[in-house]
């Protein structure tokens, strides 16, 4: 005979079985890269463990952090694969260096790079690629190898770098290309105003980047935009020394992506060559500029304020003779104001087969001297509203 259970009988039992099975939310795993053999001690090779770090990672089914302790860690250049786990953060507490000799380096595309990965974030650490004997070397016109970048993404996607500190590239910094969902925060890059091609940070090929809080002293672009960019988005910056920040150069190839939808608000040039500036190379190409917004920007001493040359050509190679397939249209420079360092402040070179238009000013109030300085125009179509100076030489 079954014995009868009741309803109350039932509900206790489902409720004794609920309490009493294990608590089952995925708990996140932390990784110490010293218990995989790294030394922080400024000469052991750590790229092994590096790389065994990030392959425990990803064999893990649960978020995973590799924790970095303090310390000063030696590593060549490795690259981190894309895999299944897409939640890993690398927590840094230390300093990352390269070797002090750049040809062991100097050849890679990358000093750190990641490629396909998915959901990969970095937070603090100090990356010291110790290139300054590479730069004596290529401005002494020896025979050098052209330079790492010292942190590179490649076809990844839901990046977070916040708090990291980029010393001393031997080539660019910081490289985002054919990217998506990009947060790089709060950043500080260093490198000599003399030193070449230490662009701070690089985009293209990529879209939803966003660039926040953040300083950068370098001795080439601040930031530079190349071909196939769109929402980008650039606030709260610092750039100086440096070139500024740069669309271009474009049209370096005639078959190009073009750049569209780039906001760059609040930030300031100090001592710059350049501020806001975009550049194409003088020949064919069937790339494009568009939807810009330049906006809430100081300039402190800057060569070159405001710039658009449609007829870059550095040494008179490849270009001579030759004008720019690469379409302007619809930028917008808002509320910009301070100090130039040269009586032209504001110049749009244009192309004469591919005139800029819908260029539109306000609000702009730039000096030299004390006095106000000049603009120059050539091939450029647009308007001025509010208070502008110099006065606007737009058609």
């Amino acid at each position: 005979m079954v014995p009868y259970v009741g309803s109350s009988s039932l509900l206790l039992a489902a409720l004794l079985f609920t309490v009493l099975q294990p608590y089952s939310v995925t708990a996140e795993v932390t990784y110490n890269v010293e218990d995989l053999g790294a030394r922080g001690d400024g000469r052991t090779d750590n790229t092994k463990a590096f790389l065994d770090a990030w392959a425990a990672a990803c064999g893990s089914a649960s978020p995973a952090t590799i924790y970095v302790p303090p310390g000063r860690y030696l590593l060549r250049n490795a690259v981190f694969r894309g895999c299944n786990n897409h939640a890993i953060t690398f927590r840094i507490h230390a300093t990352l260096v390269a070797p002090s000799d750049y040809r062991i380096i100097g050849d890679a595309a990358n000093w750190l790079g990641f490629q396909d990965v998915i959901g990969v974030s970095i937070i603090g650490g100090v990356l010291d690629a110790q290139g300054i004997d590479l730069w004596a070397c290529k401005m002494s016109g020896k025979n050098c190898p052209s330079g790492a970048t010292t942190l590179g993404f490649t076809k990844s996607n839901n990046i977070l770098v916040r708090g990291l500190r980029s010393l001393n590239s031997q080539m660019f910094h910081i490289v985002i290309n054919g990217c998506r969902n990009v947060k790089l925060q709060g950043l500080r890059v260093s490198a000599s105003r003399h030193s070449p091609n230490t662009d701070g940070i690089h985009v293209q090929l990529s879209s939803g980047v966003m660039i926040s809080d953040t300083k950068i002293k370098t001795g080439d672009d601040c930031v530079s935009i190349g071909p196939g960019v769109t929402n980008l988005w650039i606030e709260n910056v610092d750039c100086g020394p440096g070139h500024g920040i740069s669309i271009g150069s474009l049209a370096k190839d005639l078959e190009e992506e073009g750049v569209q939808n780039v906001t760059v608000k609040t930030v300031t040039f100090t001592g710059t060559q350049n501020g806001v500036r975009i550049k194409s190379w003088a020949r064919p190409s069937n790339g494009f500029v568009k939807h810009v917004v330049f906006q809430h920007i100081t300039m402190v001493n800057v060569q070159n304020p405001i710039v658009i040359d449609q007829n870059y050509c550095p040494r008179q190679e490849n270009c001579p003779g030759q004008v720019s397939g690469v379409k302007v249209s619809d930028v917008r420079y808002e509320d910009i104001h301070g100090i130039s360092a040269s009586e032209i402040a504001v110049k749009f070179d244009c192309s004469p087969t591919n005139p800029c238009n819908g260029i539109k000013m306000k609000d702009v109030k730039l000096t030299y001297k004390n006095k106000s300085p000049k603009s120059l125009c050539a091939n450029a179509d647009g308007m001025a509203s509010g208070f502008v100076m110099p006065a606007s030489c737009l058609l």
